[in-house]
């Protein structure tokens, strides 16, 4: 079976039906894809149905693809019985090295060669993961969403060691066919770009907890009502260009490198104690304010359905191609 253009593809295999699995599966569903999923967890596609019959609202609310269909949907019960009817291979299981690097010489073995074979893993690097590979290295890829997959539009791709150039192409232009903002890494880096700039927040966002110099409330408030705003039309690197004034990034760098010097960040996350954890958790419910998981969901989604399509529309209006 020769490998498909990536504008091409009609079917995908899912491994792992959990929270980002099923958010790929939700995805390629919209986009008028035949979705094959396995997972072999304790109740995986009553959990994976459940998840479609909660979040497919959501999904006709972002608009369907010619043939997008919730029957397009196919749970097997073995690996053998995914990977002879697929063309691309999106893998979702727990973060665990020993398991990725099982599973990966499984598909290895057993995946026809022109089939694609992309990681979601959250930071590790495709060369740890594949580093048993005897047969085809050269096809396993990192494809690494956030979540959800099948509303947010970012992704970012990056090859291994072994990962072949035309493999990291090929991944890139599969998810630009299918509506995805994507970052072509160029050097390999644990955690890879979104989640190395979370994780530094994060761990500020911890050390002030435990400081007792704010609140949970006020961390989040801040990112809300503050650059969280800026970041979703310009990023972080052009909303500091703007700082700079008519002088731009030059500017801001020449006029504010001493800045970087002074104690506005502490990179290296805090001990995680108890009392820490106790201090995260109370601070999150407090602002859930008694709604369920489910329902912050959906105010979630809601929220950036509405900022999307309006960055959509001004940007159409007025010509950007950003």
């Amino acid at each position: 079976m020769a490998r498909p253009n990536p504008n091409e593809v009609t079917h995908v295999g899912v491994i792992g039906t959990g929270v980002i699995g099923g958010g790929w599966a939700l995805h390629f569903l919209r986009m008028g894809m035949n979705v094959v999923a396995y997972d072999p967890g304790p109740n995986a596609k009553e959990k994976l149905l459940a998840m479609v019959d909660h979040v497919w609202p959501t999904i006709e609310k972002l608009g369907l693809r010619e043939g997008a269909s919730r029957d397009n949907l196919r749970f097997v019960d073995s690996l053998e019985d995914m990977v002879s009817c697929v063309q691309v291979i999106q893998e979702n299981t727990p973060e665990r090295l020993d398991a990725k690097r099982d599973l990966f010489a499984e598909l290895d073995r057993i995946t026809p060669s022109d089939v694609v074979i992309i990681s979601s893993t959250s930071g590790l690097p495709m060369t740890d993961m594949a580093s048993d590979l005897k047969n085809q290295p050269n096809r396993f890829v990192v494809g690494h969403p956030f979540n959800p997959p099948y509303l947010m539009p970012f992704c970012e791709v990056c090859g291994g060691e072994r990962t072949s150039q035309d493999v990291v192409d090929w991944t890139a232009e599969f998810y630009e066919a299918i509506e995805k903002q994507v970052a072509k890494m160029e050097k390999e880096l644990p955690g890879f770009i979104g989640n190395r700039l979370q994780e530094a927040i994060w761990r500020e966002a911890l050390h002030m907890v435990k400081n007792k110099e704010c609140t949970v409330e006020d961390i989040d408030k801040a990112i809300i009502h503050g650059p969280g705003l800026r970041w979703a039309i310009m990023g972080h690197c052009l909303t500091y260009h703007l700082g700079g004034g008519q002088g731009g990034m030059a500017y801001l760098l020449d006029h504010f490198e001493h800045s970087l010097e002074e104690p506005w960040t502490r990179l290296k996350a805090p001990e995680v104690t108890q009392e820490l954890k106790d201090d995260m958790v109370q601070g999150c419910l407090n602002q859930a304010n008694g709604a369920s998981i489910n329902e912050l969901i959906q105010e979630r989604d809601d929220c950036l359905i509405r900022i999307m399509q309006t960055l959509d529309e001004y940007r159409q209006e007025k010509g950007i191609k950003r």
